[in-house]
């Protein structure tokens, strides 16, 4: 079997028949539909059984109490037979040829990632193209992980972390740290659908402090395997970068002293940016940001973001 295809749902009952019925059309005929149901409430119990009863050649299901989204894909991992693992959020869905380029660009390049780029729609019908990353690093794609297929035989013991934020971008992390090589398919074939609540749009600051512990996951991993660049490249970009300017953008009361303790972790870990190899090879603008947000500035680098993006 080529691919299993990982999905946790979760009280989905609206989007789920959207999200399944694309997986089972695909292009790509040899996969599995592993459905973990995560404590549903609603109707998405009795979607689930329905494909299980319609397909039961290739849909499987797991009925789990609500543990998080983490929990359920880590039950998945545990019972696929795929070559390679997939995992599709229960209220998104696929274009139809997105696993068989995914599966056929990995089967070229003998790749254990292969990333594609996606499309956000939104509620009024705008469609957005967001690429995989905006730097050559395989790394920057770290952030999620419904967007790449991973081979099975490189995941070995590697899970997604159970009750925190950043789930994704932990096992996403690893496994691009690990991979031997990351291919890119530079097509939007994984649909995000807008709209609804989400972890990164949450305004519960608090809960930010979550990627610190994942960090130090993530740099015990990278030291045990020889990726300290690595790690050094996902603490900049994703802590120092991203989640003290998204921490900058929220009306939290909490968002200063969460930024502070983000700051401070940086510090502990990078004591001097302008000697570290990853900030080096940043872009000047990235670095000029960077470092306002290493320095206590982010205030003024929003500024600075916000007058870049008014000029184009």
């Amino acid at each position: 079997m080529k691919i299993s295809v990982i999905v946790p749902v979760y009280n989905t009952q609206d989007y789920l028949r959207e999200c399944v019925d694309s997986i089972l059309n695909q292009s790509l005929g040899d996969i599995e539909l592993i459905l973990v149901d995560d404590g549903s409430t609603d109707f998405s119990t009795d979607i689930i059984y329905e494909y299980v009863e319609r397909y039961p050649e290739k849909v499987r299901a797991i009925s789990l109490d609500n543990g998080g989204q983490g929990r359920a894909r880590n039950f998945g991992i545990d019972i696929a037979k795929g070559e390679f693992l997939s995992f599709i959020d229960s209220d998104d869905y696929l274009e139809k040829d997105a696993l068989l380029h995914l599966y056929e660009a990995a089967v070229r390049e003998n790749a254990d990632v292969a990333v594609c780029d996606m499309e956000k729609r939104y509620d009024d019908g705008t469609r957005e193209y967001v690429k995989a990353a905006l730097q050559d690093d395989p790394l920057a794609s770290a952030g999620s992980a419904s967007n790449k297929i991973f081979r099975r035989s490189a995941v070995g013991d590697i899970r997604f972390p159970v009750g925190l934020w950043y789930e994704d971008f932990s096992f996403s992390a690893k496994m691009l740290l690990k991979s031997k090589a990351t291919v890119f398919v530079k097509e939007a074939l994984y649909i995000y659908r807008c709209g609804q609540s989400s972890t990164m749009n949450n305004n519960n600051a608090r809960k930010n402090l979550d990627i610190i512990e994942i960090m130090r996951d993530i740099r015990d991993f990278a030291h045990a395997g020889g990726y300290k660049d690595g790690y050094e490249f996902l603490l900049i970009n994703h802590v120092l970068l991203d989640a003290i300017k998204r921490l900058q953008l929220q009306s939290s009361a909490d968002k200063k002293e969460v930024i502070h303790k983000l700051r401070s972790y940086v510090k502990e870990s990078i004591p001097k940016l302008s000697e570290c190899e990853s900030f080096k090879k940043e872009s000047g603008n990235r670095r000029m940001i960077m470092r306002l947000n290493y320095y206590g500035m982010e205030a003024l680098a929003i500024k600075i973001l916000k007058i870049k993006s008014k000029l184009g």
